[in-house]
């Protein structure tokens, strides 16, 4: 169920004893950033605010995450689970998330396939205005679109050329040269992967 103003009081505050746990996901990478707790009150001023505002129970007050160092958490959507007794909400997180300064509280060297895509996708877009050690993705950026499409073309070939050659390691490889050029290319024109996702389920939207 989507929580809003008007649903925060069919929550089981009661079976909680008026703390509900809540996982913090980030809304595009699917990361999970951080686990709080929030009683009605924060509830209702993170809806009004659309930042995370949790409950400390060490302080025994209410904090909006980010309000000292400003990575805060912008809300996106709040669903609970079946029994109504927790949260998940999807947030675009401004900054790290974690006081260690990284990005997420959960860390872990092992990043879920999607998370390291969206990863990916943002070290792309740094890469079009910094030349770091000559930088073969910068240096495509100053080629232009002409060549980055190019670029697209001949690994989309060398791709089908390793499928028909049915060499497993081989379609591996290209495809991997051929995802990356073509997030290349996304990020020239300025669309984000999430964009072309979202159109994916808009066709299939009643697929699923």
């Amino acid at each position: 169920m989507k929580i809003d103003i008007n649903t925060l009081n069919q929550l089981n505050w009661k079976k909680t004893h008026g703390l509900i746990p809540t996982i913090i996901q980030h809304k595009i990478s699917g990361q999970v950033l951080m686990h709080g707790f929030l009683n009605k009150e924060s509830l209702k001023k993170t809806l009004e605010l659309k930042k995370v505002t949790f409950f400390s129970r060490v302080k025994k007050c209410l904090w909006t995450k980010g309000e000292t160092t400003g990575n805060f958490l912008f809300v996106k959507n709040i669903i609970t689970d079946c029994d109504k007794d927790s949260l998940l909400i999807l947030v675009n997180p401004i900054g790290k998330t974690c006081h260690l300064n990284i990005d997420s509280c959960f860390k872990n060297k092992i990043i879920p396939k999607y998370t390291f895509l969206y990863f990916l996708e943002n070290l792309l877009e740094k890469r079009k205005n910094i030349n770091f050690n000559n930088s073969y993705t910068y240096n495509l950026y100053k080629s232009g679109t002409k060549r980055i499409s190019q670029k697209v073309g001949e690994e989309a070939i060398e791709t089908i050329l390793a499928a028909n050659n049915d060499n497993y390691q081989e379609i591996i490889d290209e495809t991997s040269d051929l995802i990356y050029h073509l997030l290349v290319l996304l990020k020239n024109k300025n669309i984000n992967f999430s964009d072309i996702l979202k159109n994916l389920q808009k066709r299939n939207k009643n697929k699923y």
